[in-house]
């Protein structure tokens, strides 16, 4: 009868058995530590929120610390293109390649902390980039938008209606006005051409609320839609028929959630189109959350809160509502230059960034002042916003008279 044997080599199972018990070691080190990263930098983010007095977020202030021609500089090592034109016109190749390189990774070269966002949960944001710029326009410092810190109130009373036609409470007297208008010359005959509306209802100004917090600049009465009135009764005394609405939706909306405010300004847009089907242009009106050196300007001896552009570019036929903003932007330049921001794009994948704006190729988001802007500053910008908008509505409609005549005729 025959044996079968077989050896084992010890040596060799202990050594495999070591290099297991390294390996292992090495993942659970690397693993510990990079949960212990990501904890730190959401315990970080949470109490920067909580604590942090400034609007600003931690991550922000320590990539602006960076200036931009430094990161181009790191760009460059790889993109030699980057170091050979910093000619900042429309088209240079300075900013084609970041908006290229912006469109194909969602990370923006002025903004570092893009390399992170979609990684660490709290720092992944809509972060607007510069579509056009104008004399006032700060490239490195575009619009910041922050949620309030309580989003329901469930004491704060909101009237829920469709267009408001009484003037909101305000604590800040309106500008003196000037010598009765004359009757304008031109009229929409009662039509309603100019929607005003705001997702963001309640977004206050701190010298109008008596408080120094400016993550606490959010009121249910003294807030962003008196500037929207006050755009609608400039335009109406300029014959240009517009309505007003300024649903407070954290009090009518059931189980109220900001995340969702676009949502309900949405069903706020397509109630007035079938109220008012004469409807050309749509603004929602909003206040930014930077610091006021960035909000305001200085001219001609007084100060005016400064206005963005923003624009959705989850629309799908997002660069109709450009052409339309730069129509705007264009009229505003010439008449007070150094009044608007510029126009900015937001593409976040996580957030709106549509805006309602395909619901009219005529609709754009914007922002006038901030937190620190009194609401006198806005209701100046808003008068001048008024000429504005007066003139390119009636230019418009000097373009589409021919027309309209010769189908008449025929």
């Amino acid at each position: 009868m025959k044996w079968t044997a077989f050896t084992l080599d010890l040596s060799r199972i202990r050594k495999f058995v070591q290099n297991m018990g390294v390996l292992g070691k090495t993942f659970l080190i690397l693993s510990t530590s990079t949960f212990l990263l990501f904890v730190l930098l959401g315990l970080a983010g949470y109490g920067n929120a909580r604590w942090k007095s400034s609007p600003a977020s931690s991550m922000k202030g320590i990539a602006a610390s960076l200036s931009s021609d430094f990161f181009m500089d790191i760009i460059g090592l790889e993109v030699p293109h980057v170091q050979e034109d910093r000619i900042q016109s429309t088209f240079s190749q300075t900013n084609i390649l970041r908006f290229v390189f912006r469109v194909m990774t969602d990370i923006n070269p002025r903004d570092p902390k893009t390399m992170l966002a979609h990684e660490v949960p709290g720092l992944a944001g809509e972060a607007p980039y510069l579509l056009r710029k104008t004399s006032g326009t700060d490239p490195d410092g575009g619009p910041q938008d922050y949620p309030p810190p309580i989003q329901k109130d469930p004491n704060s009373s909101g009237d829920g209606g469709a267009a408001s036609t009484q003037p909101s409470p305000s604590p800040t007297p309106q500008p003196s006005p000037t010598a009765t208008p004359a009757p304008p010359k031109k009229s929409t005959d009662g039509k309603k051409v100019v929607m005003i509306y705001h997702s963001h209802n309640r977004e206050s100004f701190l010298p109008e609320l008596g408080i120094k917090d400016p993550n606490s600049a959010y009121d249910a009465k003294v807030n962003i839609t008196q500037v929207g009135k006050r755009l609608a009764d400039k335009l109406e005394e300029l014959g240009v028929g517009a309505v007003s609405y300024n649903q407070d939706y954290t009090a009518i909306e059931k189980d109220f959630s900001f995340a969702y405010s676009y949502k309900y300004s949405g069903k706020t847009v397509k109630e007035a189109f079938a109220a008012n089907p004469d409807i050309k242009f749509v603004f929602d009106l909003h206040r930014d959350s930077e610091d006021r050196k960035k909000t305001t300007t200085t001219i001609n001896g007084q100060d005016y809160a400064q206005v963005f552009f923003i624009i959705g570019q989850k629309n799908p036929n997002w660069e109709k509502n450009e052409h339309f903003a730069s129509q705007i932007q264009e009229k505003l330049e010439q008449t007070m230059p150094g009044l608007s921001k510029g126009i900015w794009g937001k593409t976040a994948r996580d957030g709106n960034a549509e805006y309602n704006q395909s619901l009219s190729p005529n609709s754009v988001l914007i922002e006038i002042g901030g937190p620190y802007n009194t609401l006198e500053e806005c209701y100046r910008t808003a008068d001048v916003m008024a000429k504005v908008i007066a003139d390119l509505y009636w230019d418009a409609e000097k373009v589409n008279a021919p027309a309209a005549d010769a189908k008449s005729k025929s």
